[in-house]
């Protein structure tokens, strides 16, 4: 299974053009992946520099045919002509997906920096090697505050996964919405965290759990020991980041340790002020 995760940007470009369909290309260029995790992706956010306010989530569905389409709305407000204008997350699989769930994350009153509401999309996608859990989100930029209670809740609902997943045999008689569906303890985690690898919320999410729990760990860490993350901000784009430095990473949870092959950030695409990340699994 290859897995993408990457932050586009509104699907704006180095050059600030805005351009969706540049986007699948140069994912599909990376490689041939079976799942796709975006964040700051927009609809009718004319405001954003270089947007017309196109739908975003609806144009990069259309270019992925044969892939199921998750968006997941971290910001929803009213917008022109009785549109609603988003901003958030979104997943695409062209592996069965069974249970969406689509999870706001704390965003507690900062003095200094409001910042923007932030959500989490989870879906159990289903690999030929059995059911996983494929979380993304964006974490908060400016507060550390907002940031440690969103990595707190992350860490929670890892943990309510678990517990699901081991009392699932109990709801199985259950019908209609109240069907019981698979909700695994294994879980790919991707995200633009908005931290560095030295940043104590990059350990504090790793920490160990309970013995029924995997602890989740970052894939680039365990396949490359000792090796610095290669930087996936500011590559490219010196205006807005003259320094560059790592903040996207993707986690797995323990179990599937064994299985990672590949982990590689795509150092030449422009399309983005972000580098895309990919993991293989076996």
């Amino acid at each position: 299974m290859k897995l993408i995760s990457w932050n586009i940007q509104w699907c704006r470009g180095c050059d600030g053009r805005v351009d969706p369909q540049r986007i699948v290309e140069h994912a599909r260029r990376f490689a041939d992946f079976d799942v796709l995790c975006l964040q700051e992706v927009a609809a009718n956010f004319d405001d954003l520099e270089g947007s017309a306010g196109e739908n975003q989530f609806e144009i990069i569905a259309a270019l992925l045919p044969g892939y199921t389409a998750i968006p997941g709305a971290a910001v929803d407000l009213p917008g022109p002509r009785g549109r609603r204008r988003v901003f958030g997350n979104m997943i695409l699989s062209r592996l069965p997906v069974g249970r969406v769930l689509r999870h706001q994350l704390p965003w507690p009153y900062h003095s200094v920096h409001a910042g923007m509401p932030r959500m989490l999309i989870e879906a159990v996608v289903k690999t030929p090697q059995g059911p996983l859990r494929v979380m993304t989100t964006h974490l908060e930029y400016y507060s550390a505050t907002q940031r440690a209670a969103q990595v707190g809740a992350i860490r929670a609902l890892h943990a309510e996964a678990c517990v699901q997943a081991r009392h699932a045999a109990s709801t199985s008689e259950k019908k209609g919405p109240f069907a019981a569906t698979v909700r695994p303890a294994s879980a790919i985690l991707t995200a633009d965290f908005n931290f560095k690898p030295e940043d104590p919320l990059w350990k504090d999410l790793q920490a160990p759990f309970d013995e029924h729990a995997p602890a989740l760990r970052d894939v680039w860490t365990h396949l490359y020991p000792g090796q610095a993350h290669a930087h996936t901000i500011g590559v490219h784009d010196c205006r807005q980041w003259p320094n560059p430095y790592a903040c996207d990473f993707i986690f797995a949870s323990e179990d599937l340790l064994p299985r990672v092959r590949r982990v590689e950030v795509e150092a030449l695409t422009r399309a983005s002020d972000h580098q895309p990340v990919l993991l293989e699994l076996e």
